[in-house]
């Protein structure tokens, strides 16, 4: 069956299923056009290689408009008889503008369409924010959306459901007043924002973290480097040279420490395999502590144009940016 290189642990979910333990992120960002797309399938080889090296889990969205490419994927390598269907893990989240109960099973159709394939393994509701079509705020509570996510699993459309960029009042809304609980919340983790708090009840409550931008300031952002720990950070280097590895896998071991779910993404064969090879080593109690004060709040998914919202999970700042989503 599979020759991957490496071999990836797995967590349980609160409902019995299985969960790998690190996700390949497939967010291109944004361009001068809007959301980046994928060039010349360019994704669709990436993920096509990931399989390849070991990687079994695939995060996605909608609204990244990268579905059908990992779906593509994951279809080749069913058909060559690398993997089985059930050997893949595929997220995928729903987006801002479905919010609505009735709107939900039919986004996960579409998603599904895309994908060419009959189930996802885990959908989440990739904000607690409702918006009309033309992205003005809609008055959609989030626990009606659940309503539609709890749909959607309990017609085998998806295996799990969960959230994304809840914060811990509303995570904790949701356990409390779900039929179904989530089995996952993805957040925003890196050295520079541990959310020590919010990992903590979740994970009290059975509830798997999955973190993305786990590099936080070692890799450029928006074309530009941030204040924070960089790849050549004394400490990091200090940690990396003593397990012959590299900083960016001493962050990315750090998170699975915590027992976090890494979110890497890289268009990159060698940073593939290197970003993978985190499970033959562990950080010391002592080490973790010594990252965890590189946390100073800092979040580079700020959506602060949707900071009037009711359902706008983090604190306001004084200059909110302009909306990307909304067209001049």
């Amino acid at each position: 069956m599979s020759t991957a290189l490496a071999s990836v642990p797995k967590y349980k979910l609160n409902n019995g299923r299985d969960i790998p333990a690190i996700a390949l992120g497939t967010f291109l960002g944004f361009d001068e056009r809007g959301m980046a797309k994928s060039q010349n399938k360019q994704l669709r080889d990436v993920i096509l290689g990931a399989i390849d090296v070991g990687y079994r889990h695939f995060d996605t969205a909608s609204v990244y408009e990268t579905e059908g490419e990992i779906g593509e994927a994951v279809r080749m390598k069913i058909e060559e008889g690398v993997v089985r269907r059930e050997d893949v893990f595929i997220t995928t989240k729903l987006w801002n503008t479905q919010h609505k109960r009735e709107q939900v099973v039919k986004a996960l159709n579409e998603s599904l369409q895309k994908m060419g394939l009959n189930y996802v393994d885990l959908y989440l509701m990739h904000w607690p924010i409702g918006l009309n079509e033309d992205y003005s705020h809609s008055e959609v509570d989030y626990m009606e959306t659940w309503r539609g996510l709890e749909n959607a699993q309990r017609l085998g459309l998806a295996k799990s459901i969960g959230v994304s960029n809840f914060n811990k009042e509303q995570l904790q809304r949701v356990i409390e007043k779900g039929n179904i609980k989530p089995v996952v919340i993805e957040i925003e983790i890196h050295p520079q924002i541990i959310q020590k708090e919010l990992v903590d009840y979740a994970q009290a409550q059975g509830v798997v973290v999955m973190g993305f931008s786990p590099f936080g300031s070692l890799v450029m952002r928006y074309g530009m480097h941030f204040p924070g720990p960089k790849l050549d950070n004394p400490l990091l280097l200090e940690i990396a040279n003593k397990y012959g590895k590299t900083t960016p896998q001493v962050v990315l071991r750090w998170l699975v420490d915590r027992n976090v779910i890494p979110i890497p993404k890289t268009l990159k064969y060698k940073r593939l395999k290197e970003n993978i090879n985190i499970f033959d080593f562990e950080l010391t109690s002592e080490e973790i502590e010594k990252i965890n004060e590189f946390d100073t709040k800092t979040r580079y998914t700020l959506p602060s144009f949707w900071q009037t919202h009711p359902y706008y999970p983090f604190d306001r700042i004084d200059n909110p940016i302009a909306d990307p989503f909304v067209k001049n």
